[in-house]
């Protein structure tokens, strides 16, 4: 499904992902964990096509309009007025593109969408007044609107109370069922233990990939750690700025 090869990106000549291959399983709930600044949130960018590799790359089956991808909630802006069923129905962007309307069909999808994720009466409300637990709701249901084959997910749970984090996980386990591949980078050890099958585990290089219970050893899970110790961001490792797909350096 997803193909990372040889892939190195950096920022400003210092290395954020360096030399990482392997193979993303179709249909399989795969976690990314690493220390902060491991290079985890880059890579899932780097699979989107965000952001330009220096070297080697990413080959997918899937065209990238039937994947969808989250951003961490920090990247988000909330500040604009918009209602949480019009939020919800831009996960049809794709389909209807800027100037189109939303059908009858789309708008009862989103509020099918809105029940699932357990907001029915919120369909009016703006964005910006909802709880960050209540927001990370509508950005579910507005992936179940895309209805993407592989989906990405960065920190998808960060400072939401356990109940929402269960409905969550919840709905990845259904798109799990139906066969879609998703991608999530995660903290909590335990959290993958109990719902990833897959475990991908980064320190800017590759420590460990394939089934969660071998790559979460405390040997894997020492060398992350002593590598990100001995990071050095004043080392001009690579020599290829890392910069937007589509910008100029």
């Amino acid at each position: 499904m997803v193909t990372i090869d040889n892939l190195t990106v950096s920022y400003r000549q210092h290395p954020a992902l360096h030399h990482i291959s392997g193979h993303f399983v179709a249909g399989a709930l795969t976690a990314v964990i690493g220390p902060n600044g491991s290079g985890k949130s880059t890579l899932l960018k780097s699979i989107m096509g965000l952001l330009k590799p220096s070297g080697g790359g990413v080959r997918t089956d899937t065209p990238r309009s039937r994947m969808a991808y989250l951003p961490q909630a920090t990247e988000i802006d909330r500040s604009f007025p918009l209602q949480v069923r019009d939020c919800v129905l831009l996960g049809c962007w794709s389909t209807v593109g800027a100037f189109g309307g939303a059908s009858r069909g789309m708008r009862a999808r989103a509020d099918a969408a809105i029940h699932a994720v357990g907001l029915e009466g919120f369909e009016a409300r703006t964005v910006g007044s909802l709880s960050s637990g209540q927001f990370q709701r509508v950005l579910f249901a507005r992936l179940l609107m895309q209805d993407a084959q592989v989906i990405l997910l960065d920190e998808p749970f960060n400072a939401m109370d356990s109940r929402t984090t269960g409905a969550l996980l919840d709905l990845i386990h259904q798109w799990h069922t139906q066969g879609r591949t998703v991608v999530a980078v995660l903290h909590d050890d335990a959290q993958v233990r109990a719902h990833f099958d897959q475990t991908v585990l980064l320190a800017r290089e590759l420590v460990a990939w394939g089934p969660t219970a071998q790559v979460l050893t405390e040997p894997n899970l020492q060398r992350a750690r002593l590598l990100a110790e001995a990071w050095d961001d004043n080392a001009e490792i690579c020599h290829t700025d890392e910069v937007v797909a589509g910008s100029h350096p």
